[in-house]
C-alpha cells in the first residue's frame, strides 16, 4: 500500500471567477498526470476563496462598537475584527493577538480564518485586502468535482483544506474544511485489532489525515503549490461532509 501526493505545476495566481476545474485539468496535463478513478484533488482554501470572490478591501469596512471593543482587547485592526464577527456564530476567547471563534461553517478556529498573507486586490497596491473562507466549502468541492467528472468521466474526490492550530499543541496543521466524494471519518468500532480485541472508540478523521499530508507538500509560504493530486488513498471513496468532523456541542468538554 502506498500513498502518492504530487503537487500540480503552473497553477496561476487565481482571480475572481476563474474556473478552477479548467485550470486544474490543464495543470494535470502539464504535470504529466492522468486522472484515474478514486484519485483525489486537494485544494488550498485560499485559491477557492479567491475564485469565489471572497477577498475584502478593508477600506470598505466600518467597524461596529462591539468590533472596536474586541479590537482593543486583542490589539487587532477593528475592521478585521468586524469581519470576524460577521463570519462567526460566537466569540469564545479573546487575548492579545488572537480571537477564537466558532466560525459560521461550524468549527472552532482563530480569527475566523481570515487571512492577510498572499492576498492583494486588483486596484491600488497600497490598499489592504483580506481573504475570507468559502461560504460553503462542501458545496465548493461538489461544484469542482462535478465539473471535472463531467469533462473526464472519472470518479474522483475533492477536498479543500486550511491551516488550523490545535489546543495544547504549538504549530498549525492542514485540516479539511470541505469535501465531496471523500469520507470525513472512518468508524472502526466493532473491528478487531491484531490480538482479537474489539475496538470500541476508534473513529479516524481520515479527511484531516489526508489534509495534513497534503499540506506538507503544498507548503505554507511562497511555494505556489495550492493543488495536489493524491493517489492510493487507502479507503473507498464515499460521500462525506464537514459536519461529520465536527463534535456536537453537547459532547464538547472544552468550551
Amino acid at each position: 500500500m502506498s500513498l502518492t501526493i504530487t503537487p500540480l505545476i503552473n497553477i496561476p495566481l487565481i482571480r475572481r471567477d476563474d474556473n478552477l476545474a479548467d485550470i486544474v485539468l490543464k495543470s494535470l496535463r502539464e504535470t504529466g498526470l492522468e486522472l484515474r478513478d478514486n484519485d483525489i484533488l486537494v485544494f488550498a482554501q485560499k485559491i477557492v476563496s479567491k475564485a469565489e470572490g471572497r477577498s475584502v478591501n478593508l477600506a470598505t469596512i466600518s467597524p461596529s462598537p462591539r468590533a472596536i471593543e474586541l479590537a482593543e482587547k486583542s490589539e487587532k485592526d477593528p475592521r478585521i475584527v468586524e469581519l470576524m464577527l460577521q463570519e462567526s456564530r460566537e466569540v469564545l476567547r479573546v487575548r492579545a493577538g488572537t480571537i477564537i471563534v466558532e466560525h459560521n461553517l461550524g468549527f472552532i478556529c482563530a480569527n475566523a480564518g481570515i487571512d492577510h498573507s498572499n492576498v492583494a486586490g486588483a486596484g491600488n497596491p497600497s490598499e489592504e485586502w483580506v481573504l475570507l473562507l468559502p461560504k460553503d466549502a462542501d458545496r465548493s468541492c461538489e461544484l469542482i468535482r462535478k465539473e471535472i467528472e463531467s469533462t473526464t468521466k472519472i470518479n474522483i474526490g475533492v477536498v479543500i483544506i486550511d491551516s488550523h492550530g490545535r489546543a495544547w499543541r504549538n504549530g498549525t496543521v492542514g485540516v479539511a474544511i470541505g469535501m465531496a466524494g471523500v469520507p470525513a471519518v472512518l468508524d472502526k468500532r466493532g473491528d478487531k485489532d491484531l490480538f482479537g480485541y474489539t475496538l470500541r472508540v476508534t473513529v479516524i478523521g481520515v479527511a484531516d489525515e489526508l489534509a495534513a499530508a497534503a499540506s506538507l507538500v503544498m507548503g505554507q509560504a511562497s511555494e505556489g503549490l495550492p493543488v495536489v493530486h493524491v493517489r492510493g488513498f487507502p479507503y473507498p471513496l464515499q460521500e462525506g461532509s464537514l459536519k461529520d468532523l465536527l463534535r456536537p456541542r453537547e459532547q464538547d468538554l472544552f468550551r
